[in-house]
């Protein structure tokens, strides 16, 4: 809680003011985590623990700012993945003259994978995102 105090014209105003806190001391592991890739150490619970309200929202912010930096990230990693996966099957399809469900097969089958039963490994092992590697799946079932 702070105080705010403002002018109008000649009339001064103070108000207090309940600075809302969005932190939270169930969730900060799993936020930890998501922006750092690992859970926290004890050291950090033993900072958090510690630490006050506001040093606990400032920490909390910045694991979010970390968390959709690595989100981004992220989404162009696999954004890339894409287009390799795609480069990679042209390059099948144009050598086999075959379809892009046989290019799939092949290049699974190289990787020693079945696709019949592990079709989302195998995509998520070229590093597909999940939408695209849902998308790719409900199109290779299509198209049977």
């Amino acid at each position: 809680m702070f105080t705010l105090l403002f002018i109008c014209g000649s009339i001064n105003y103070q108000m207090e003011v309940n600075m809302a806190y969005t932190f939270s001391n169930e969730i900060i592991s799993d936020l930890h985590k998501d922006a750092r890739g690992y859970r926290p150490s004890q050291g950090f619970y033993e900072m958090w623990n510690e630490s006050s309200d506001d040093t606990k929202q400032e920490v909390w912010d910045m694991l979010i700012e970390e968390m959709q930096i690595r989100d981004q990230e992220e989404m162009e990693l696999q954004r890339k993945a894409l287009v390799e996966l795609r480069a990679s099957l042209r390059s099948v399809m144009k050598l086999m003259k075959c379809d892009w469900k046989v290019a799939l097969r092949v290049l699974a089958n190289a990787e020693d994978i079945d696709l019949e039963q592990d079709f989302d490994y195998f995509l998520w092992n070229q590093g597909v995102g999940f939408d695209d590697r849902n998308k790719i799946s409900k199109l290779y079932k299509e198209a049977a």
